[in-house]
């Protein structure tokens, strides 16, 4: 969320160390970014990885109902309950309010 934004949003805050299985990791995260798009109150995400270690996922939504929408999806369920038993080493998961945000970008 580049720039500078006055209004309360949300951020859910995901970090995580994966495991070495990753079999069917990159489908499930691709399959997972096209169904975010459709929760209504979905703003975006940012991502970042260091190589063979942590993962950092913010995704942005609207108000807690959007993140409620997005926690309770069956599909992001499914996603989870995975995620747990394969692909992390482990994780935790932030929810915020944002109250203000501000940021820069060199021209």
């Amino acid at each position: 969320m580049p720039g500078t934004f006055c209004g309360h949003y949300y951020v859910a805050v995901f970090t995580a160390v994966r495991t070495r299985e990753q079999s069917g990791y990159s489908e499930t995260v691709a399959r997972r970014e096209d169904l975010v798009k459709d929760v209504p109150g979905y703003l975006g995400t940012d991502y970042a990885q260091i190589p063979g270690g942590l993962a950092i996922t913010v995704g942005y939504f609207r108000d807690a109902d959007a993140v409620t929408a997005w926690r309770t999806d069956i599909e992001h369920r499914a996603a989870q309950k995975r995620g747990r038993a394969e692909w992390y080493e482990s994780y935790t998961l932030h929810i915020a309010k944002v109250e203000r945000s501000h940021g820069f970008t060199r021209a």
